[in-house]
């Protein structure tokens, strides 16, 4: 590899500084680079790839760092780098663009641009040379070459067609009117018709966590919803109980550090893309929480905790708060999750023998393991009972329970010695917005704390510093790598509808009004610059200013529609829309939300498992919003809150108050709660409201109980 830098020595990015040293001499994202490609007439070359990505790391080294294949590059091509996670905006369209062309997309992502960034070709990993059905990276970059200099009037035309793709890709509108539960319902239904009854899940390898399908369920799995006359709660209970159960077993989940992975290549959860997302974790902790706080499962509990444990040890900044963006699979290209697996002979040295006895048989570990490129190595995962691995040791289960413990450590600090995959430590305010609300949620649920505490700072901090009312939201909140600059980066709807969210959560916990002033900002700024008063919903990216001009495919605007795997932004912004509206009474608010979701409406329903955000959404606004506000501030007004928290509803919200901040409330219950009879009285209490008004105040916690049956 060459010891000269190219330009992304200058980069912020732990991905695109990565790339510093190869002799391919790539360019930013950026005015420079289209400048480059017009004024010499070449093509644009766009890698679009991420540092936790294996088979983008794969393609750098075969390809990029080969000096031969980087002579063609340099010489025909202008070459562009993008990291997906800094820039979801140049990802998702040139993720439309190659999934037009070829039928998929994913990463590393391969684009072959004209001039202007208008995507003509393109594809995912190319190998070095011609194999195993797929052309050489060589003989693609030479044909595309050719036909750009010699067919020029075919080049123009496809990218003119690739283009009309992108921006008909979910911004097509499937215009209904009226959406309801029915609509709900067939969104239920598709989940449940995928939903594999043995293994969990859903449909077949490779499997995905869909959180949002998961939390969907388990909203429905607490009411009673009829379909074809049947009632489908215990059905959708199923489906949510089994698939967390049989993901918590799984390879997929991290049996030592807690988290996990991105997916799984097979479809029983057992050998994982071992990369481990923020984004994923932060809604797999929704998923356990809101598990345990509506069927008290234990083990919902237990790796709720676990995904905190790990999140804390390794992707968050104690001092500072923010949470890290992810984990690597990898050490180095030379393993395939070497560092979380473990041979036979691994474990034996630093088991005893009784512990290795049981360790082994609990997380089936072999002298045949799981992994194509080494078999000797075991992804750990659970196949039975404990109860049946000690009755084979001749153990109690207690005694099993505590050499498994016991080997657990042992193996985790073991681990701890092997070289760790990278941790990239970039601060992006999409999903930390979403991690804050996950850990706001097992905070309260869970009466933790240090984790409600963290939450705050976290929040606080990507406020601080991505969050001005003038400016609007940045996307990066920082950059975990030292050296390198970077203009700030537009937030996208991901980024406000997240951090609005997580703001209003952080006010229904705390009752600081000034997070759900700020909550107000944020939204209304999102409406602002991103929802399309003519063609209703929201675009992904802000309107253009005046004289603005959009480089490559950004021109095309696009509404998400879809989770991929993050909760769409349409859906989030109408459920953040809707929560402010229960608060403030803004008349604006719902008829927003309504042409939002009817923007969508008659095409949703074939997107199934992929628009479960929808769903969510749709069920918000078609039942009636519960509040339940606690006021007080002693142990009655803790067992109160734990109450009211108990069962996971998507329309309930839990609001915890002092009486010192009865005089700070948004307005529509600035308008009620002052005014209630409790307030003469000492003591906690509880009040619940929907739409038609507030119940009676209660105090005690069977009278809560009943008003909630009453409401829910």
């Amino acid at each position: 590899m060459s010891e000269t830098k190219n330009s992304l020595a200058e980069a912020a990015s732990a991905y695109l500084r990565s790339a510093m040293h190869q002799p391919v001499e790539w360019k930013e994202w950026g005015e420079e680079a289209f400048a480059l490609a017009k004024a010499e007439d070449k093509p644009i070359l766009l890698d679009i790839g991420a540092v936790w990505c294996h088979w983008c790391h794969v393609m750098d080294r075969e390809s990029y760092e080969n000096a031969e294949t980087a002579k063609i590059i340099n010489e025909h091509f202008v070459p562009v780098k993008v990291d997906r996670d800094e820039r979801p905006d140049v990802d998702a369209r040139y993720q439309a663009a190659v999934a037009a062309i070829s039928g998929q997309g994913g990463w590393p992502l391969t684009a072959f641009l004209t001039p202007d960034g208008l995507p003509f070709f393109g594809g995912t990993y190319f190998p070095p040379v011609d194999q195993h059905g797929r052309p050489g990276l060589p003989r693609v970059l030479l044909t595309m070459v050719e036909a750009f200099q010699n067919k020029r009037d075919e080049v123009t035309e496809s990218a003119g067609s690739v283009m009309a793709a992108i921006e008909h890709n979910e911004s097509f509108m499937g215009r209904a009117g009226n959406p309801g539960p029915e609509l709900v319902a067939k969104l239920v239904s598709s989940a449940l018709k995928q939903f594999d009854a043995r293994s969990g899940g859903f449909g077949s390898q490779p499997k995905f966590p869909h959180s949002g399908a998961i939390d969907l369920l388990l909203d429905i799995s607490s009411r009673v919803m009829t379909m074809a006359d049947e009632d489908v709660s215990q059905a959708a209970r199923t489906a949510a109980m089994v698939t967390l159960a049989k993901m918590s077993k799984g390879g997929i989940y991290d049996h030592l550090a807690g988290g996990f992975h991105r997916y799984s290549v097979d479809e029983h959860w057992v050998v994982p893309h071992f990369e481990k997302m923020s984004y994923d974790n932060s809604e797999l902790l929704k998923n356990y929480v809101h598990a345990y706080q509506t069927f008290v499962e234990p083990e919902a509990e237990r790796i709720a905790r676990e995904i905190v444990r790990w999140v804390d040890e390794w992707l968050s900044d104690r001092e500072r708060g923010g949470f890290y963006a992810s984990q690597d699979a990898d050490f180095s290209l030379d393993d395939d999750g070497d560092y979380f697996t473990w041979t036979y002979a691994e474990a034996e040295a630093v088991l005893t023998k009784e512990e290795l006895a049981v360790a082994s048989a609990y997380y089936d570990i072999g002298e045949i393991g799981d992994m194509h490129h080494n078999p000797a190595k075991n992804v750990l995962h659970v196949r039975g009972t404990l109860e049946s691995v000690a009755k084979s040791n001749g153990l109690t289960v207690e005694t099993a329970r505590e050499l498994l413990a016991e080997a657990k450590t042992k193996l985790y600090a073991a681990r701890l010695k092997r070289p760790a995959p990278y941790v990239d430590k970039t601060v992006y305010t999409a999903w930390n917005g979403m991690m804050i609300s996950a850990y706001i949620a097992a905070g309260r649920v869970l009466d933790m704390p240090e984790v409600r505490e963290f939450a705050l700072k976290s929040l606080d901090r990507v406020l601080a510093e991505a969050w001005n009312a003038k400016l609007g939201m940045a996307h990066v909140v920082a950059y975990g790598e030292k050296g390198g600059s970077a203009a700030r980066v537009a937030g996208v709807l991901d980024d406000y509808v997240a951090m609005g969210h997580a703001a209003l959560d952080a006010w229904e916990m705390t009752g600081d009004l000034r997070y759900y002033t700020v909550a107000m900002e944020i939204a209304e700024s999102a409406v602002a610059k991103f929802y399309d008063v003519t063609g209703c919903g929201f675009f992904d990216t802000e309107a253009p200013v005046k004289g603005e001009t959009r480089l490559g495919a950004l021109t095309a605007r696009r509404k998400p529609l879809q989770d991929t795997p993050t909760p769409a932004g349409n859906p989030v912004a109408a459920a953040l829309l809707l929560r402010l509206e229960e608060l403030n009474g803004r008349e604006d608010y719902p008829v927003q939300v309504v042409e939002t979701l009817e923007a969508f409406a008659g095409i949703v329903e074939h997107f199934g498992l992929y628009a479960a955000s929808y769903g969510l959404a749709l069920q918000r606004m078609v039942l009636r919003a519960v509040q339940v506000c606690v006021i007080g501030d002693d142990a009655a007004a803790r067992r109160l809150e734990a109450v009211a928290i108990a069962r996971y509803a998507v329309n309930k919200s839990v609001v915890r108050l002092r009486r010192d901040q009865l005089d700070q409330l948004p307005p529509v219950l600035a308008e009620t709660l002052p005014h209630l009879p409790g307030l003469k009285q000492d003591g906690s209490f509880a009040v619940v409201c929907s739409k038609n008004g507030c119940l009676p105040p209660v105090t005690t916690v069977d009278e809560l109980i009943a008003a909630l049956n009453q409401s829910l």
